[in-house]
């Protein structure tokens, strides 16, 4: 009978067991306080940005077009954020003297970039086409929600892995006619019946994968 309780080959095994032992503290502790974050995982995200710019007045009240300031969004990945002189088109007239226009007015001169906060960010090992979606039929509201009425954005919905599939795998219920994409104001499917989203999906053959090579590139 062996007087050892585990094979000698296990004394390899010490100091991969010391290093787990060390890092795995580390990685719980990163886990709670940034992987389960609402600013990682959970709608609501609200940050205060540098300008207060309302959408709500813009997009809303005043009706203006997401392409507007948004013009990339349907040629290419990202939806740009606008430059200053795309605000100072319109604020060179209107309130120019408005206290909360400072910073636009002070870029202006200087050149230098407002720091906008992004609040709606998919993770950087995470790959998202805004064109692919937009040309497709799937509106801003579907993952942006209704900012049209939102004084200050607000991340609407998680973005998160799961989110993604959910709307991968029924696709039906968020796609409507592209040429409606920027009308945040109508419901997807209240406005459109059932049958008219499937034939979009037939139309325009919306069949998304669920490759991880899809979005994980």
């Amino acid at each position: 009978m062996s007087r050892f309780l585990f094979p000698r080959w296990s004394n390899a095994l010490l100091p991969f067991v010391l290093v787990v032992g060390a890092i795995a503290p580390l990685y719980v502790t990163l886990l709670v306080a940034y992987g389960f974050s609402p600013k990682t995982l959970e709608g609501q995200y609200q940050p205060v940005q540098p300008v207060p710019f309302s959408h709500a007045l813009h997009a809303g009240k005043l009706g203006m077009d997401c392409r507007y300031c948004h013009n990339t969004v349907e040629n290419a990945a990202h939806a740009a954020v606008p430059p200053t002189q795309t605000c100072m088109n319109c604020h060179t007239q209107i309130h120019r003297e408005s206290p909360n226009l400072a910073k636009v007015r002070d870029s202006y001169v200087t050149g230098m970039p407002i720091e906008w906060i992004k609040v709606h960010k998919v993770g950087d090992y995470a790959y998202f086409n805004h064109a692919a979606h937009v040309t497709r039929g799937v509106s801003c509201v579907e993952c942006h929600g209704r900012v049209d009425q939102m004084e200050v954005v607000h991340r609407a919905q998680p973005l998160s892995m799961g989110w993604c599939l959910g709307c991968h795998r029924n696709p039906v219920d968020h796609v409507r006619p592209p040429e409606a994409v920027f009308e945040l104001w109508k419901d997807t499917t209240t406005t459109w019946s059932k049958d008219e989203r499937l034939g979009l999906i037939n139309r325009f053959d919306i069949h998304p994968n669920e490759y991880c090579s899809t979005c994980h590139r």
